[in-house]
Parts: structure tokens; C-alpha cells; sequence
């Protein structure tokens, strides 16, 4: 029989193989960019919709609901009220923590504040839980043997740490993600605030149009915006809704916004050059952090630098010397 000859090869690996393989995940990822590109939805519609449909029940006084959604309300309160009894058994619910921890809900887009007491109440099972499954893996069962006293030591506090800190933790890091897509978007929206002050536009109205512009670009930003205008719509202090967007964004930028509204309404001084201004120092704000960032670019490279590139490059430079002398040692 005839052996079929093999195909080449480059540091053991087969040369068609590999390229056959790349080029597949290469057209699925075609695919994937064609399919995302055709199915593209507005992020800020269903958004929108949910708002404005609240902001007419409570311009009509509709309150009451479907007798189906009210009784899975009034369950879901039960729940609630089941869940805080508990913790006050266990004396480990307070008012104050309870704010905190119904702030940072706020600031990671949660509007329902219930959620408040399920985060007190896992911070307070989950670290019994995991905890007893740590202690059972490590020292009962010993599943890892190798391992010495300190280093299980270790591992069993890492454990409850994550276990106690795991609900702050995906908190804090969804509410800095969605700080940062706002805060990449304030300027923006301030110049069109801007505009539409200029146009002779009322501030909801301007709200709600910004809202409307920047909901795709900035869909957290549009969020905010649009729930103020509705906030703005129908609440009987204005000054209640712009510090209600305030509490919901943990942005220094934002509360600077909410002031000078604030102030515009109670002392009567133009909008629209207050906002301007503030738009011009938000924008240079935003060049100082890019050109903080760019300052930074040569120390952040050093390291990849010295571990990627320059062995790379006494490869390409000395190697074909390095050979060249080799083969003349051997020769001789």
C-alpha cells in the first residue's frame, strides 16, 4: 500500500489543517457580523414604550392593574415582607444599610428597590452556604490532597470573602459600566439640551427629545433622560425629578447638571448659556482624560515591549548570523 505523503508542516503542526480551521472560524465570524449587522434593534423602544405608558396611568390616576399582575404583585410583596422579617429575626437588616444598598441598585440601572432586601438577605446565607461546601471540599472529603494547611487556610477564606462581597461586588462593577457609558455620552447630550433650550423647546420636552436622539449611541444615558422627562411630567416639585437623576447616577458630572438646574429653575437665569458652559468643561474634561491616557501609553508598553517584541526582534536580527555561524563551525 502506498502511503499518502504527508502535507507540511510548520513546529509540528499541520499546515492545511490549521489554515483550514482558521478559515472556518473566519466565515463563522462573518456570519455572526452579517446576522448582529440584519438584526440590529433599537435598545431604547421597549424602554421608552414601558415609560410612557407608566407616565399616562398616573396622568389619568390609573393605578389599579389586571387582577392576574396584581395578585403576582401582591405575592411577590409577601416575599418581600417574609424576607425582611427574617432578617429582622436575625438582627442583620438595618434602614440605614438598606439605603446604601438600594442607592447602589439605582446606580446599576435596578429600579426596584425590593431587590434591596434579597441582596441583604444572600450577603448574609450565601457565605453559610458556600462556606459549608468550601469546609466539606477541603478538610472532609479533601478532594484537593496536595494542598497544604495554610494554603486550604487560604482558599477557605477566599471563599467567604467571595461569598460575602459577590452581590456588592457585581453591583459595583455593573454600576461602573454603566457610569462610564454615560459619562462618555453627558456632552453630547448637554449640546443638543442646548439646542433644543435655544429652539424655545420646555425643559421635559428637551429631555425627552434628547432622549429620543441619543438612545441608540447612549442607550443608559437615554434611559435617565427619558424617565426625568416623565418624572418632570407629572411630578409636583421639578426639582424632585432632577435630583431623583442625580440618585440614580453616581456621576460628579451629572450632579453638576442637576445644580444648575436646579438653580436655573429656582432664580430664572438662562438655560441655555449655563448649559454651554458646563458642556465646554465636561468636553475638555474629556480631553484631559484622553491625553491622561495617551501620557500613559509608553509605561503601559514597557512590559509587553521587553516580553513580546524585542525577543521577537533579536530573532529576526541575529538568527540568520546566529545559523550563519553555526554552519561554518560545523563545516570547519
Amino acid at each position: 500500500m502506498l502511503q499518502q505523503p504527508a502535507g507540511p508542516t510548520l513546529l509540528g503542526f499541520d499546515v492545511i489543517l490549521v489554515g483550514t480551521v482558521l478559515a472556518g472560524l473566519a466565515a463563522f465570524a462573518v456570519i455572526l457580523a452579517i446576522y448582529a449587522a440584519v438584526t440590529i434593534r433599537d435598545p431604547m423602544a421597549r424602554r421608552v414604550k414601558s415609560l410612557n405608558d407608566r407616565r399616562d396611568e398616573l396622568k389619568a390616576g390609573i393605578i389599579t392593574q389586571g387582577s392576574k399582575k396584581r395578585a403576582s404583585l401582591v405575592r411577590k410583596t409577601d416575599k418581600t415582607d417574609k424576607v425582611k422579617e427574617k432578617l429582622n429575626s436575625m438582627k442583620v437588616l438595618q434602614q440605614s444599610q438598606l439605603d446604601v444598598v438600594q442607592q447602589k441598585l439605582a446606580h446599576a440601572g435596578y429600579r426596584n428597590k425590593e431587590l434591596a432586601v434579597y441582596i441583604i438577605g444572600a450577603r448574609a446565607i450565601l457565605p453559610i452556604v458556600f462556606g459549608t461546601i468550601g469546609f466539606v471540599a477541603i478538610y472532609v472529603t479533601e478532594m484537593f490532597p496536595d494542598w497544604g494547611p495554610f494554603t486550604r487556610l487560604g482558599a477557605m477564606a477566599m471563599v467567604l470573602f467571595l461569598s460575602y462581597k459577590g452581590p456588592e461586588l457585581f453591583l459595583k462593577n455593573k454600576a461602573d459600566k454603566r457610569t462610564k457609558e454615560i459619562q462618555k455620552g453627558l456632552p453630547d447630550a448637554l449640546d443638543l439640551l442646548v439646542i433644543c433650550a435655544e429652539a424655545g423647546l420646555t425643559v421635559d420636552a428637551a429631555f425627552n427629545r434628547v432622549a429620543k436622539e441619543l438612545g441608540q449611541a447612549y442607550p443608559e444615558l437615554g434611559d435617565e433622560f427619558a424617565l426625568t422627562a416623565i418624572e418632570l411630567s407629572f411630578l409636583n416639585e421639578r426639582r424632585d425629578a432632577f435630583n431623583n437623576l442625580a440618585y440614580r447616577v453616581d456621576l460628579e458630572a451629572v450632579k453638576g447638571v442637576v445644580t444648575t438646574m436646579v438653580q436655573t429653575e429656582r432664580y430664572g437665569t438662562p438655560l441655555a448659556s449655563a448649559l454651554r458652559v458646563l458642556s465646554a468643561e465636561f468636553r475638555n474634561e474629556r480631553m484631559m482624560r484622553a491625553e491622561e491616557k495617551a501620557a500613559r501609553l509608553p509605561a503601559i508598553m514597557t512590559v509587553p515591549l521587553i516580553l513580546f517584541i524585542l525577543p521577537v526582534l533579536f530573532i529576526v536580527i541575529l538568527g540568520p548570523a546566529a545559523c550563519s555561524i553555526s554552519d561554518a563551525l560545523l563545516s570547519e
